[in-house]
């Protein structure tokens, strides 16, 4: 199937535009026919306790996995990075019924902004209670092919990576060479030792190419 996103949201199923509700419940149905979405673990309440609980999701295990494979072509590292902590914080606040508090409203409006360039198509397979993600796409996309392939053709400029390196190590090399890299303490004083530092280039050439 494929799954259409506009700013973070499904609008489409396999072409076919549909009301949120309308498309939740064919993915249910879908889903639900290959066992997918059937969640058995152990969760803590509000006050501590532990609950088994079982569910069946169908629709919100694919729109999960879709989403995210969406987010994972479209967004930063950095913000992927930190919408981590904001799904956890902000399930939290849902999960304690704390949707109308200050923190939800303004972590809910931090959401909407970051999800305006997660638009586009996700493929998604079922298989034997998995929604496996089979291809993706957004004109927002921030992959470049030429940028990553490691190809003659890569338009990646690598001799730029050993300058980068070198400037980038800087503040490693300096705390390795003030308090070594392995601590090993004899009686009330502490000795250094430092067995790789020395070894380490100071700066990397490229090799001679090969003649063949």
């Amino acid at each position: 199937m494929t799954i259409e996103f506009e700013g973070g949201i499904p609008v489409a199923l396999d072409g076919d535009r549909l009301a949120p509700v309308a498309l939740v419940e064919r993915l249910h149905d879908l889903g639900g026919a290959h066992g997918v979405g059937r969640i058995d673990h152990v969760e803590d309440r509000l006050v501590g306790i532990k609950s088994r609980e079982i569910y069946e999701t169908p629709a919100a295990t694919i729109l999960h996995e879709a989403h995210h494979a969406l987010e994972g072509l479209t967004l930063s590292r950095d913000t992927l990075r930190f919408n981590r902590f904001v799904a956890d914080e902000l399930s939290r606040l849902i999960y304690d019924g704390l949707w109308f508090s200050a923190l939800s409203r303004d972590l809910r409006s931090y959401v909407a902004s970051s999800q305006r360039v997660v638009s586009g198509e996700v493929r998604v397979r079922l298989d034997h209670g998995q929604a496996i993600v089979a291809g993706r796409r957004s004109p927002l996309s921030l992959y470049d092919k030429s940028l990553a392939t490691y190809d003659e053709g890569d338009a990646f400029d690598h001799a730029s990576a050993v300058g980068f390196i070198e400037i980038f190590g800087l503040p490693l090399r300096v705390e390795a060479a003030r308090h070594g890299a392995v601590g090993a303490r004899h009686g009330a004083a502490w000795t250094w030792t430092d067995p790789l530092l020395d070894g380490l280039p100071t700066s990397v050439t490229d090799p001679e190419p090969a003649t063949v």
